[in-house]
């Protein structure tokens, strides 16, 4: 009896309550989500008469895939994925699924000569989308935007609002600190947006004060949960602009792997989520410390000895695996 007492008191506790209401924030770069139709995007590798067979039964699997991720993770709150060809195959991540059944899609055509965007998607009954756009810039040394677009979009949970980033930055295509200078260009446009947000929320505690100082606020900064994969490691110059703004919640110790992509036998952390310092440890906020690199036993593979992400394909060789991305996400407390 004793028991059973102690164990209702627990159930209606404040702690069991609050802890009820913790949801996941999660990134994924999905590799090569693409769509079985010939686009105006160069998607010749990903069509039925490629090399590679893609058809709509490999299509179907892998949107099967996804959603498998997804709900090992605990259904995040809010998803951004990476390398997705286009609206239509995120949709088709959602569409007609019982758990997904209230899921929101934000999503923009980037200028990827492959066709491939960033995007989220989002528990509509939790939050309320706000706005949303997409910031496009263009690299050094060319006359047009060729890269994929920053997606941003605004999130209130009742009285709390937040921001989130997805982002892509360009490769190491051509050697890692040959090309360095396209993430840094890309960095620097994102933290110009972080700025320009970090700007307007003082702005707004200005205008709310009836003309207070300044330096009542200096140190108010927006909230804003920033996900992508970045093509560079933490200690690489792009990141480390980031860090300068945002606190940066996947480190090796986030997980068994101490990486998210494996390449040349090493583990690295190239799928970041960095948030506003501020927004951390808030009621209705982000769980310190909560950063988690997901390496569930479906993901992974053994390969000449490795452990290792299970790829969809290795060249034109089908494998019928996941991604080489393992995926990422924090814990948030929304009210």
């Amino acid at each position: 009896m004793k028991n059973l007492l102690f164990l209702s008191a627990l159930l209606l506790s404040p702690f069991w309550s609050f802890s009820q209401k913790q949801k996941s924030i999660a990134f994924y770069n999905v590799e090569n989500l693409f769509d079985t139709i010939d686009g105006p995007n160069d998607d010749t590798e990903f069509l039925p008469d490629a090399k590679s067979n893609w058809n709509t039964v490999k299509f179907e699997e892998k949107l099967a895939h996804i959603r498998q991720v997804l709900i090992a993770m605990g259904k995040p709150a809010i998803c951004g994925f990476s390398e997705v060809e286009n609206a239509q195959v995120v949709r088709a991540i959602i569409a007609g699924q019982k758990a997904f059944k209230h899921y929101g899609l934000v999503h923009y055509d980037s200028p990827d000569a492959r066709g491939i965007d960033v995007a989220l998607i989002y528990d509509s009954v939790k939050l309320k989308l706000l706005a949303s756009n997409r910031i496009r810039f263009v690299l050094p040394n060319e006359e047009k935007p060729t890269t994929r677009d920053i997606l941003w979009a605004k999130f209130q949970s009742k009285k709390t609002t937040f921001y989130v980033m997805v982002n892509h930055w360009p490769s190491r295509r051509g050697g890692s600190d040959e090309s360095d200078y396209k993430r840094v260009a890309a960095a620097q446009v994102a933290c110009g947006f972080i700025d320009s947000l970090n700007q307007a929320k003082i702005q707004e505690l200005l205008s709310k004060s009836k003309g207070g100082p300044v330096s009542n606020f200096a140190s108010e900064k927006e909230n804003i949960i920033f996900l992508g994969d970045l093509n560079d490691h933490p200690e690489n110059h792009a990141p480390k602009l980031i860090e300068e703004r945002l606190t940066s919640m996947i480190i090796s110790s986030s997980g068994e792997t101490k990486g998210t992509h494996f390449y040349d036998n090493e583990w690295g952390i190239l799928d970041h989520i960095y948030v506003s310092s501020s927004f951390i440890g808030k009621k209705a906020g982000v769980i310190a410390a909560s950063g988690k690199i997901h390496n569930f036993p479906f993901l992974m593979e053994e390969y000449k000895g490795n452990i290792q992400p299970k790829r969809t394909y290795a060249g034109s060789k089908y494998l019928g695996g996941y991604s080489d991305h393992l995926p990422v996400s924090i814990k948030v407390s929304l009210p």
